[in-house]
């Protein structure tokens, strides 16, 4: 059996498009004699579509797409994700595959694992599905899952920070084992986390040595919104890797499921956090209509990794920095950020603030008369620099990139209507030591960011002979207790285990909790953590916690 895993990059809710991807990737797979193709979860909306599964419309051009799919099936067999409807239960939709064969829908299978942990919550729109049939093709039995129906194998060890929320009562691939099948399909659109895909081989590795038949995983790719999936769809017979597509890009993999013959799957290193970035922005400019991104040029690490990563996604021609020097400014942060945007090959605007600035401080000194001056007219530089960004986006139909990393944001280090002004937060889920990680695997053949600019001590520079450090504890231990907080989920004690200072935990843990209203309002940020800022944490605002 020749089977092909079509690894197609959809726009949520883009049908007619959607479509016209899957036919040419079916056309192209008969072309080469393929005898069954699959496709990811839900392909026809794109996932995830979250409330617009609430749109009756999309829902029945859906199910019309699904028998378009079938007529466009003659002579190849096609597992497609789509959403079905129940009318028997409430939620009245099911996240449902097709089988098709011979122009015809054979049957379908309906996800029986509804996550609703960190970004999913699927259970808000779909009811379980609770029958486990197979179906037979080419002389062979398949069982059909999606995505999360092969993540409770209690045999199949995995990373705890992979494992939250699963406890389910079912496991759809035993259930499915039991009626002796000989190959297991799993559709999928699992977005891509730092170091996930070796839990996700370790996990249908195991699967497909525990049963003794090849799995076919396959995974969308693409970036909506703040999700980017990094497609990686695989094969695993016999507890190996036997055939592999591309990360980060559409692909169309051939592979014949009961090969043997191992492959290697090379590690995830920097350039993966990378890609991920960068296909993240590139797919939301794309999907949402922008060609041109504008972002603030500080001359600080944050802002110049940004530049890069706008420059890979988008071209340099389609990027433009402005410098917004102010009295606090040093001549060294605007040299390094001339020197960037001449090494990227950007166009670079100098507004400088200081006029304005001054303007603030006179229209309003009768107003703060008898107050000394503080954070306020810090801030006040900050948003004036938003309000200057903000008028370049729209003059020039420009997407606005926010700069900060998620330490900063973690502690409300930023402003309000200032630099957390913008359309996308690229580096929001970096934190600071991973910031300077990438940066300096960036520069790892030639210097792109100035290497100045790597080893200044980071400011805000809205005051005189100011550092990060002043406010915060160093980004080196800062970071440790961040990850603790926020991706582990850890108590204090747990924290203060790991040897920290149990003052610095309280700042930092105080400082976290009260900045909820800030992150609540900021620029959606590309997710590459186990635990992002956005969506997948939902954390009141209006809260006393106690630790």
């Amino acid at each position: 059996m020749k089977i092909a895993c079509a690894q197609i990059n959809p726009i949520i809710a883009d049908i007619k498009g959607n479509l016209s991807k899957i036919f040419e990737y079916i056309d192209s797979a008969k072309k080469e004699g393929i005898d069954l193709i699959i496709f990811p979860e839900m392909t026809t909306l794109g996932y995830p579509p979250m409330d617009l599964l609430e749109n009756d419309k999309l829902i029945d051009d859906n199910i019309k797409a699904v028998n378009l799919i079938a007529a466009h099936s003659a002579g190849i067999a096609v597992i497609c994700g789509y959403v079905a409807r129940d009318i028997l239960r409430s939620p009245s939709l099911l996240n449902a595959a097709a089988f098709f064969e011979n122009g015809q829908v054979i049957s379908s299978y309906y996800k029986s694992l509804l996550p609703t942990y960190d970004v999913f919550d699927e259970q808000r729109y779909f009811s379980r599905g609770n029958s486990f049939n197979t179906v037979s093709f080419a002389g062979k039995k398949i069982g059909i899952t999606i995505c999360e129906d092969i993540w409770n194998d209690k045999e199949a060890g995995i990373t705890e920070c992979y494992i939250e929320g699963r406890n389910y009562d079912i496991d759809p691939v035993e259930m499915l084992a039991e009626q002796g099948i000989d190959i297991l399909v799993n559709i999928s659109a699992s977005p891509y986390v730092r170091c996930k895909n070796e839990s996700k081989h370790q996990r249908i590795n195991a699967l497909s040595r525990r049963f003794d038949i090849p799995v076919v995983y396959v995974n969308q790719v693409g970036g909506n919104d703040s999700l980017v999936f990094d497609g990686g769809s695989f094969v695993s017979y016999k507890g190996r890797i036997t055939a592999a597509a591309k990360i980060f890009n559409e692909d169309l993999l051939f592979a014949d499921p009961f090969s043997e013959k191992e492959i290697c799957i090379p590690e995830e290193d920097l350039g993966t956090v990378e890609s991920a970035l960068v296909l993240g922005l590139k797919d939301y400019c794309k999907k949402c209509g922008f060609k041109k991104a504008v972002l603030g040029l500080s001359g600080g690490i944050d802002s110049a990794l940004t530049a890069v990563l706008a420059v890979k996604a988008l071209g340099k021609e389609n990027v433009m920095g402005v410098t917004m020097p102010s009295l606090y400014s040093s001549s060294g942060s605007i040299d390094d950020s001339v020197e960037l945007a001449r090494n990227l090959g950007i166009r670079i605007e100098t507004v400088p603030i200081k006029t304005l600035y001054d303007q603030f401080n006179n229209d309003l000194s009768s107003v703060f008369s008898g107050y000394e001056q503080d954070v306020t007219e810090e801030n006040l530089q900050a948003r004036i620099r938003g309000n200057i960004l903000m008028a370049m986006s729209n003059k020039f139909g420009s997407l606005l990139l926010t700069t900060g990393n998620k330490s900063e944001l973690a502690m409300g280090y930023c402003t309000m209507y200032g630099d957390m002004s913008g359309g996308l937060a690229v580096i929001s889920d970096l934190p600071k030591n991973l910031v300077y990680s990438l940066s300096e695997y960036i520069n790892r053949n030639e210097e792109i960011i100035p290497r100045a600019t790597i080893d200044k001590a980071p400011s805000a520079e809205l005051r005189e002979d100011q550092k990060d450090q002043d406010t915060l504890p160093p980004y080196d231990i800062l970071d440790g207790i961040l990850e603790c907080y926020i991706e582990r989920r850890m108590p204090r004690e747990m924290i203060l285990s790991k040897g920290y200072d149990p003052a610095v935990v309280d700042f930092v843990l105080r400082t976290v909790d009260r900045n909820e209203y800030k992150r609540r309002q900021a620029a959606p940020g590309l997710k590459v953590t186990t635990k992002a800022f956005g969506t997948g944490r939902r954390i009141p605002m209006a809260m006393k916690l106690s630790h």
